[in-house]
């Protein structure tokens, strides 16, 4: 046993992403797992994460950045993505061209100077979806890649199907074809993530994803921040396909009934405190939480209609509105915030963890994005749908078809949701005590799933023994 000890003592894992708090947090609660059970890890991120979460805690000049830092016991390597601090105009697609092209050269500067010629033994590099060029980097070092994905395990089934040509889907000749595949429920366009239909506007999203799930042999593992519970069919059936395996829900852990002090993740905004008081003074089960995350902006005749609707409920709200980086707020209809002092809170930003986690939170508004969803999945919130774009199409079609709870909005042809439709599904998620039972259920079995001797503690298990016993292929 001391043998075994020492060697594993030896080993390290290197988790790789680029600087999206979404992306970053999942790893990092990975890697805290691994880290519990004896190995060593790094993570390898932009050095973005370092000016954006770092930099005001740390003796470093301004524009200096230190080569790596270590907190919570997990070191940290920035490498540059070719983006320059201070600039804010790349799009979505110049900047994946950006991270595409510098990313890998400063990788494997980063494995060769803190891996290759030292003393640490590298065993397994993970990265995420949208970082695909990871596993050829590390196939050029002979050094065995797995795959966080971190969406849910039915959008891996829709990608994997879609991109190796094996389902069909709707066609410019065909925009309004439904897709059928086993162990989801019928898929209409409007349940199809964004990537994958005709209409999409994105260039180099699929053609990242295309990369990853069109060359498989790269990976040896592909694990998921979902549990198996939660996604049982879907998850069978990929088992013979290209299989995925759960090691979720990847979520704060004092979601999950542990030391809230014991998690590792970042946050790359300031929260606003005060709403947790303001939160104390509600009823239990009355507040309507309402948020749409970090990169969605409304116009502001939408944002009238949501204010109208949540004043209409006479229900007391907490409404996060965060506005983009150096670009001018949206206005709120003249008179609403001071209208509505008495019933509501607006914030920029908020503790979304302690948030959903307040007894006081009746259900949540939001853009569907799967972080979230597993916070208020692991918190038993019951949950309004309102996607966007990407994975939230489908994400929404889950809550309302397949967890059963929440209700999913109609927008109208022209896309705009009316004060109307806003409000009955206030009503619809009041009055349905299924949804609330759905969400307990559902909760207690997150809780399960990361115990000691659940799901997912055994899948972990499982792919840690593979490494320190040396059994991952080459």
């Amino acid at each position: 046993m001391a043998s075994k000890d020492k060697t594993q003592e030896d080993l390290h894992v290197l988790l790789v992403a680029f600087s999206a708090q979404g992306h970053i947090n999942p790893l990092l609660r990975l890697g805290n797992t691994l880290l519990a059970r004896g190995l060593h890890v790094t993570l390898a991120t932009t050095e973005l994460v370092y000016h954006r979460v770092f930099k005001s805690s740390t003796a470093h000049a301004a524009d200096t950045v230190p080569t790596s830092i270590t907190t919570n016991g997990i070191q940290i390597i920035f490498f540059s993505d070719g983006f320059g601090i201070g600039q804010n105009t790349a799009t979505v697609d110049s900047y994946m061209e950006l991270v595409g092209k510098f990313g890998p050269v400063n990788l494997s500067d980063v494995i060769k100077n803190h891996f290759l010629n030292t003393s640490k033994k590298l065993a397994c590099i993970i990265n995420n979806p949208f970082v695909p060029w990871v596993a050829d980097v590390a196939a050029s070092y002979n050094i065995p890649c797995a795959c966080l994905w971190i969406q849910p395990c039915a959008l891996y089934a829709i990608y994997y199907r879609f991109y190796n040509s094996l389902n069909e889907f709707p066609t410019l000749e065909n925009p309004s074809m439904s897709v059928n595949l086993p162990g989801l429920p019928l898929l209409q366009p409007q349940d199809l993530p964004s990537f994958v239909l005709p209409s999409n506007p994105f260039g180099s999203m699929p053609k990242v994803l295309a990369e990853m799930l069109q060359h498989m042999k790269k990976l040896k593992w592909v694990l998921a921040n979902s549990f198996y519970e939660l996604e049982k069919d879907v998850i069978d059936s990929m088992a013979e396909l290209c299989p995925i395996t759960a090691v979720g829900p990847l979520v704060p852990p004092s979601l999950l009934g542990e030391d809230e002090n014991e998690d590792v993740g970042i946050e790359m905004w300031k929260p606003q405190d005060s709403c947790m008081e303001w939160l104390t003074h509600q009823p239990p089960s009355s507040v309507i939480y309402v948020s749409f995350g970090s990169l969605i902006v409304f116009t502001a005749k939408q944002l009238e209609s949501i204010a109208k609707a949540l004043k209409n409920s006479n229900k007391p709200f907490l409404w996060v509105i965060k506005n983009k980086e150096g670009e001018e707020p949206v206005p709120l209809p003249e008179g609403f915030v001071e209208e509505s002092k008495e019933q509501g809170m607006v914030v920029p930003w908020c503790p979304q963890t302690k948030v959903l986690s307040h007894p006081a939170i009746a259900c949540f508004l939001t853009h569907c994005g799967w972080n979230s969803m597993l916070e208020a999945i692991t918190t038993g919130t019951p949950m309004i749908a309102w996607p966007q774009w990407t994975d939230q199409p489908t994400n929404a079609k889950l809550i309302s078809d397949v967890f059963r709870v929440g209700v999913r909005l109609t927008p109208g042809s022209d896309g705009f949701v009316a004060t109307e439709e806003v409000e009955r599904a206030f009503e619809e998620v009041f009055a349905a005590e299924e949804f609330k039972r759905n969400a307990s259920e559902l909760k207690r079995a997150a809780r399960e799933a990361v115990a000691h001797g659940g799901s997912s503690d055994r899948n972990i298990q499982s792919f840690v023994d593979e490494i320190i016993g040396g059994k991952l292929d080459i």
